[in-house]
């Protein structure tokens, strides 16, 4: 059984602050202070470009890759970091596309991250070959899988609505269709298992700076499976994707495996807060991990409903079929949630009307999320949201 009262101790949080909103920024864990610290001082300081070798500054995509796959159900070898979550996806769809040259169609769901399907209709204009994005609702997606779609492109978890699609079933649907299927993790990895070997996803990709911690512009990860990985062309072909890249080739030539998939110079700084970040899931049981998510979303989800019965609940009532977090309704959310935050109550906001809160119990309490829903019973019942502060939108919400 993981002891999360143990794991709390190795974030910085604010005093008197609760940080429900993990699924959009995880918060600062505190050996990532002193491993970017070190990183700097004695390696970059110390080393200067020594430190490509010296440091291992050039195989830390892979390795720490690893530590990543190991959350998600990826065998060693599977994962790569750098870049950002667009040019994963942008990798992955290309690649993809190339695998299934007689289809045109790329299949998604109106809950899927906005930057997936923009990268999608990028690709497609850029390739110009009769290639289609058909975007159905999420509980359409089974139904719409055919023997036109070349790849099957969803978030698993629902941005906005916390929706929980199911991996395994779509991905044998779409294989039985001749399709390959995507998988975006953006707000699956670190909040709930994931096993992408077992779900025999043919790509998968992420980011590492909402549940696993890693900081503003944490780097983004893909995962190919192993079937395809020596046979998958890289659309980006990156120097560091070459196969020889100190060789200084003029002809491209891929690398091993999934190092093809790496395509610029790899974070350093960036990815040791990573690396520390990472050492907080050092005996976590995902399993365990779940059920204390469920328990304080469940929570959450009955204080609120109990005290604001102005909100309506936007994501599924079952706990099992969503991720992390969950999201109320209300015409004036944006301004109800700036006031929540100038209450020391940090969630955030997803047009039109959704107000998102995450759970993520390496460092949160059922009593932080009791206290959580009584400062948001008072915003509500003394009208504090109905200032003009609270109104003007900034330009992140």
């Amino acid at each position: 059984m993981t002891d999360f009262s143990k794991t709390r101790a190795l974030f910085h949080l604010p005093d008197g602050l609760i940080y429900l909103d993990g699924n959009s920024l995880g918060p600062l864990p505190k050996k990532a202070v002193e491993k970017t610290t070190t990183t700097m001082r004695e390696e970059w300081g110390e080393m200067l470009i020594r430190g490509w070798n010296a440091a291992g500054w050039m195989a830390q995509p892979r390795q720490i890759g690893d530590r990543v796959g190991r959350l998600i159900g990826a065998p060693a070898g599977t994962v790569v970091l750098g870049d950002t979550l667009s040019i994963k996806v942008y990798q992955a769809l290309a690649s993809a596309l190339e695998l299934r040259p007689q289809r045109k169609v790329v299949l998604s769901d109106n809950g899927n991250f906005p930057t997936d399907l923009y990268m999608a209709s990028g690709l497609i204009q850029s390739l110009d070959k009769g290639h289609e994005l058909k975007i159905v609702a999420p509980e359409e997606v089974e139904d719409a899988i055919d023997d036109t779609v070349a790849a099957l492109m969803l978030t698993e978890v629902d941005y906005r609505t916390g929706r929980l699609h199911d991996m395994k079933r779509l991905t044998e649907k779409a294989h039985a269709a001749g399709a390959l299927a995507i998988w975006d993790l953006a707000h699956s990895a670190g909040a709930l298992p994931v096993d992408l070997a077992g779900a025999d996803a043919d790509f998968a990709v992420g980011c590492t700076y909402k549940y696993l911690n890693g900081g503003p512009g944490a780097p983004a990860f893909i995962y190919v499976a192993p079937r395809l990985a020596e046979t998958v062309r890289p659309a980006l072909s990156g120097w560091l994707g070459h196969d020889a890249p100190f060789a200084f080739d003029l002809d491209y030539r891929a690398g091993r495996g999934i190092d093809r998939m790496r395509v610029g110079t790899p974070p350093v700084l960036a990815l040791a807060a990573l690396d520390a970040a990472l050492d907080a899931w050092e005996g976590v049981d995902m399993a365990d991990l779940r059920a204390a998510s469920i328990r304080l979303s469940e929570r959450f989800v009955a204080e609120v409903e109990r005290r604001c019965p102005d909100l309506t609940l936007g994501s599924p009532r079952d706990p099992k079929q969503r991720g992390s977090q969950v999201s109320f309704l209300h015409e004036n959310g944006y301004a109800i949630m700036q006031a929540l935050i100038a209450h020391d109550v940090i969630g955030d906001f997803r047009a039109p009307n959704a107000m998102r809160f995450g759970f993520t119990p390496l460092y949160l309490s059922e009593d932080d999320v009791v206290a959580g829903a009584e400062r948001l019973e008072h915003i509500l019942a003394e009208r504090l949201w109905d200032r003009p502060e609270f109104h003007k939108r900034a330009a992140v919400t």
